[in-house]
């Protein structure tokens, strides 16, 4: 078993725990709102993890970290006005989430984070190139900010599409990405 579909095991775990959770809730009486719930988290399931491992790689802090990504998102469901898309509102919430966690996180050590810590938070699996695992390493390197919105560029999204997720205006998303660029372009030349 690779150590991806390893991760996806436990993510299901997960996942399938916090449905029976939901499931034993008395307060819980909207059957519709859970199955609506449910097929929303699997059909977007890979988004989250993905979202989720540009942040972490230990394990046990990837699985803490995606069920407190789907709680919030459990939390803020009933409140989801159909305002943007769907995709944009989970991204945003699992970013969220995450710059959250990650925060928490470097309070706690009381220090700077080690730059190599950071590069093995992203995920390398085996099949991929060298200058690929290169390029996510130097992203590993960027502030917490601008990894969400390169992460959102390499997913192809609009420059709109990720001033919703982040909240920041288009121009100011284009002038975050020209500078997350042009750092990663001086990174790699060291």
């Amino acid at each position: 078993m690779t150590p991806k579909s390893k991760k996806f095991l436990m993510m299901d775990a997960i996942f399938s725990n916090f449905v029976r959770l939901i499931g034993k809730s008395s307060s819980m009486k909207k059957d519709e709102l859970e199955k609506a719930f449910i097929a929303m988290v699997r059909q977007y399931e890979r988004v989250i993890y993905k979202v989720c491992s540009f942040y972490v790689s230990d394990e046990f802090q990837m699985a803490d970290l995606y069920q407190e990504v789907v709680c919030n998102l459990w939390v803020s469901f009933p409140k989801f006005r159909n305002e943007s898309a769907i995709s944009t509102w989970i991204y945003r919430i699992a970013l969220n989430t995450c710059i959250t966690g990650v925060r928490k996180d470097i309070r706690r050590v009381k220090g700077t984070v080690p730059v190599a810590m950071l590069a093995e938070s992203l995920p390398a699996p085996e099949s991929m190139e060298d200058n690929i695992r290169e390029m996510y390493r130097l992203i590993a390197q960027l502030k917490t900010l601008e990894k969400a919105i390169v992460l959102l560029y390499l997913e192809e999204k609009t420059y709109q599409e990720i001033a919703d997720v982040t909240g920041l205006t288009v121009s100011n998303v284009a002038t975050k990405l020209k500078r997350a660029r042009e750092k990663l372009i001086k990174m790699s030349n060291l």
